[in-house]
């Protein structure tokens, strides 16, 4: 018995893992593959096709083949064993039995196979002992990094300890210097202590960028010995100076040259403590309700979808308790894809029956949290391409040392988007991609090779655009997955609010809206 070869084929031939056990040419085992196909006949209950040179021994696993290619001195019984146990692993390694799933996992099915045969002859095993091989550990691996990590802590520990007894010795130092340690005494014990423990207080990188250790040193002398300014008395330090510590100039330098190479870079600028308030101000009135839903698409590049699902959520936030004693009328749209679920403490009758939210206890109110309250859950789930908010179409052409891309987008007229960013992986290029035209704006992330494509609105006015682009020959395989993000103020579901309904009577109290449609994972593969 002599197998050649363990492959996995699609219906229309093509290899999706092959293992070769002999010397055999990439193009002699593609022909063999491509030929099995057209051998096999419809309606016959057969396993085993015969050529003049090689016998196939065949079994089909859903809408694939899992194929040994022998030669025709082999022994069939043992061929079909062979393929019987094949057929068993298969599934263990691959989630999904279609192109895609072994796609993944094609390492993991060649290293089973190379348990099974061994130059063309079949290993005495089973399913339990190939996957105990496949899935053994080192002992020397484990000892080998337990050795590597035990080092790099003890040369963290080692650091620490210099950086701390180097420190020592510069405040030391200065302290020993003419009028050093007055100045630093007049400036009062509680400012340096806040100083090191608040924003203000030494950036880490200019410290460690500049030459003097901790940057602390030439700092303390400007203190002790001002340039250029008379000497002050010892009780009232001259204002506007102070601990000038921040980026040196190479640290600066090599920013910018990050900078020009395309990646992004956050300055290190700590917000007052004013600031940090303001950026996320807390909701100004008593009652606020949230509707947001999350799209998770996958587009098919040849058209068509490939998965949709869409989840919503509705959430009430409530500042004061005694605001909590309500109920609200919800108006839902007509989308008959919406499911909806309430919480567990609302009256799932009264929302079916009047579309109203409440407790089922009304004597209790809504809880009071600073990140909201979920009480109604929804899900969508379609194949209609109709519904798709955006859709990408992707054009490439290979011409000569060229490939000429054009992108297409087009929106749906539901819904107007905002922020768009379409990006387009890219090999590595030397440089940037020639953009030719372009609805929008476009940027290139040198660092990751991607390609941006960006539109701020899509409205009525420009509910369809292109960009075209040039790139040096590739693969076309390369420009997917295609990833895409946007929001929009519109939603699938048109959940919302007609009225609150105070439950002890009186004036309900103020409450706004506020609306979401944003993308979590969409993408065109």
């Amino acid at each position: 018995m002599v197998v050649l070869a363990a492959s996995i084929i699609s219906k229309s031939g093509k290899a999706l893992v092959s293992r070769q056990f002999v010397d055999m040419s990439r193009i002699r085992i593609e022909g063999y593959l491509a030929a099995f196909p057209k051998l096999v006949g419809t309606g016959k209950q057969h396993t085993y096709v015969e050529t003049e040179n090689v016998r196939y021994v065949y079994q089909p696993i859903e809408s694939l083949y899992l194929l040994l290619v022998t030669n025709k001195q082999s022994n069939i019984l043992e061929d079909l064993e062979t393929l019987r146990l094949l057929s068993k692993l298969v599934p263990e390694y691959s989630y999904s039995l279609d192109e895609e799933g072994i796609g993944k996992t094609a390492f993991e099915i060649l290293f089973a196979f190379d348990e099974v045969i061994s130059l063309g002859h079949k290993e005495n095993v089973t399913v339990a002992q190939v996957k105990q091989y496949c899935e053994m550990e080192s002992h020397e691996e484990k000892l080998h990094k337990l050795v590597l990590q035990s080092k790099i802590n003890e040369t963290k520990d080692v650091m620490k300890r210099k950086a701390s007894e180097i420190d020592k010795s510069k405040i030391e130092k200065n302290r020993g210097e003419k009028g050093g340690y007055m100045s630093l005494q007049s400036m009062g014990s509680g400012r340096i202590d806040s100083g090191f423990g608040s924003d203000s207080g030494i950036s880490s990188v200019g410290g460690f960028g500049s030459g003097s250790g901790f940057g602390l040193s030439t700092e303390v002398e400007s203190f002790s010995k001002p340039k250029g300014h008379p000497p002050t008395s010892a009780s009232a330090p001259p204002k506007g100076l102070g601990m000038k510590l921040g980026k040196t100039h190479r640290t600066n330098q090599f920013l910018e040259s990050l900078k020009a190479e395309g990646e992004m870079i956050v300055e290190d600028v700590r917000p007052s403590a004013g600031q940090s308030r303001v950026a996320a101000p807390p909701p100004s009135d008593p009652v606020t309700l949230t509707v947001e839903e999350k799209l998770n698409v996958t587009l098919k590049r040849d058209g068509g979808i490939g998965s949709f699902d869409l989840q919503g959520i509705l959430s009430l936030q409530v500042l004061n308790q005694d605001d909590g004693f309500i109920q609200f009328q919800i108006e839902s749209g007509d989308n008959p894809g919406i499911v909806p679920k309430t919480h567990p403490n609302i009256n799932k009758e009264l929302f079916s029956s009047q579309n109203i939210l409440g407790l089922k206890h009304p004597e209790r109110p809504f809880p009071v949290q600073a990140d909201g309250l979920s009480v109604l859950k929804w899900r969508m789930q379609t194949a209609d391409e109709s519904l798709v908010p955006l859709t990408i179409n992707c054009w490439p052409s290979v011409s000569g040392n060229e490939t000429y891309v054009n992108l297409e987008y087009e929106a749906s007229q539901m819904f107007d988007l905002q922020n768009v960013l379409i990006s387009i992986p890219l090999p590595a290029l030397n440089e940037a991609p020639r953009v030719q035209q372009i609805d929008g704006e476009w940027r290139y992330d040198s660092r990751k090779s991607i390609l941006e494509w960006s539109i701020l609105l899509i409205d009525n006015s420009n509910r369809s655009g292109s960009m075209e682009f040039v790139i040096p020959a590739v693969d076309t395989s390369y420009l997917f997955p295609i990833s895409v993000r946007f929001t929009s103020t519109s939603t699938f579901s048109n959940y919302k609010v007609a009225n609150i309904l105070p439950l002890g009577g009186g004036n309900p109290p103020k409450f706004s809206q506020r609306t979401l449609l944003s993308t979590e994972n969409y993408q065109v593969v």
